[in-house]
């Protein structure tokens, strides 16, 4: 497996989540926690990163995390699209190392909002937000309320149903509990009854559609390629990124059942001279069950429509024929408000065989599908184990 573009000069060396689930740390101590843990997972330590990546804080957070953590690095970078951060955050520090730019850079993210009860519901006319206009009146649940509407415009265009979504939910459950570090790991299995005979939160969205609220925070160090091999472990590479922004407010998303990841993906794709056959272990975000399912299509493991279908047979369970978010995602995994940088840490777990119990036997290649904003903006990254 060859790649030749902008991030093949550097690999991700140690990856660590901090406390997840309910936690009394700020969201820069559980950035710290994550950043000293992910850099002792790759034999480094502070005085060796001369770049931060981070989003997610307000004003300057890679500012601010720099001097939490008591360093001065001479490169850094902030792009804040969402839940897709990460996958844009680490393809850019991949090449800031490869240009010379860098030489070990910090992608982090932390969040307390569990416990600092600062998730909200909203639907309020927001001035920044000049598109609110169209929605607010008709007071949504943001974001679940717009998902929701995806939901059903896939289920009147395509016959998807309640039952076939909730199987996203079920698969989920099931790697949580194969995952100790999950938040629902120790519980019981779900059944697509269960899933629907939750709450109704916006139709068709039942509660366990949608992910979980938790604190958490997680990193990626990533360095030379060179100085890599010299590390502590088996470095993975990004052997292509594709990002597309399609919209900000929802009111004007060109086709529901259509996002950006139909670009990222074939971008990434193309960087990395792979196609979906090739992929062995998948990890995408999840913030509904909806998104993972248009994931799935848009990133062409199934056809535009067919999604519903691809994914009844329990083929994303454990044992089923498409490893699909092995954590538990943040359906059954962690959530603490954008999820993107723990789907890179597991894809690098699997790719190193340390993912125990769940691992995927012989895994040498992984997509990472980030979603930002309300279906807005996607981020892809194709990981592999062998440059």
């Amino acid at each position: 497996m060859t790649a030749t573009n902008a991030y093949a000069g550097a690999a991700i060396v140690g990856v660590a989540e901090s406390e997840l689930g309910v936690t009394d740390q700020s969201a820069l101590g559980l950035q710290a926690q994550a950043v000293v843990r992910a850099l002792d997972d790759a034999g480094l330590t502070l005085s060796d990163v001369d770049g931060i990546a981070t989003t997610g804080i307000p004003r300057f957070p890679a500012i601010q995390t720099a001097e939490y953590l008591g360093i001065h690095p001479t490169w850094s970078d902030s792009t804040f699209s969402g839940g897709s951060s990460f996958e844009v955050l680490t393809a850019r520090a991949a090449e800031a190392i490869t240009s010379g730019n860098a030489e070990v850079v910090v992608v982090v993210y932390g969040s307390n909002q569990r416990s600092a009860r600062s998730r909200k519901l909203g639907g309020v006319l927001d001035p920044m937000q000049p598109e609110s206009q169209f929605d607010a009146p008709f007071g949504p649940l943001s974001p679940v309320s717009f998902y929701a509407l995806a939901a059903q415009r896939h289920m009147h265009q395509f016959g998807t149903t309640s039952e076939q979504l909730a199987e996203v939910a079920v698969a989920a459950r099931e790697w949580a509990l194969l995952n100790p570090r999950a938040y629902r790991y120790g519980g019981k299995p779900l059944s697509v009854d269960d899933v629907l005979s939750s709450p109704v939160i916006s139709a068709p969205l039942h509660a366990l559609d949608c992910c979980l609220v938790t604190d958490g925070g997680g990193a990626v160090v990533l360095t030379s390629a060179a100085r890599a091999a010299d590390l502590r472990r088996r470095p993975v590479y990004v052997l292509g990124h594709g990002e597309c922004s399609t919209h900000h407010g929802f009111t004007q998303m060109p086709d529901l059942t259509r996002t950006g990841a139909i670009t990222s993906a074939s971008a990434a794709f193309r960087q990395a001279g792979l196609g979906p056959e090739d992929i062995d272990v998948v990890q995408v975000y999840d913030s509904f069950t909806i998104t993972a399912l248009l994931s799935l299509e848009a990133l062409g493991f199934c056809g535009h429509g067919e999604g519903g279908d691809f994914i009844s047979d329990g083929k994303l369970r454990p044992g089923g024929s498409l490893p699909f978010n092995t954590t538990g995602g943040g359906l059954s995994y962690t959530h603490p408000g954008m999820f993107g940088i723990f789907l890179i840490i597991e894809a690098v777990r699997q790719l190193r065989c340390e993912s125990e119990e769940r691992q995927i036997p012989g895994a040498q290649t992984a997509v990472c599908h980030g979603t930002g904003g309300i279906l807005s903006h996607n981020a892809t990254l194709i990981l592999g184990a062998d440059r």
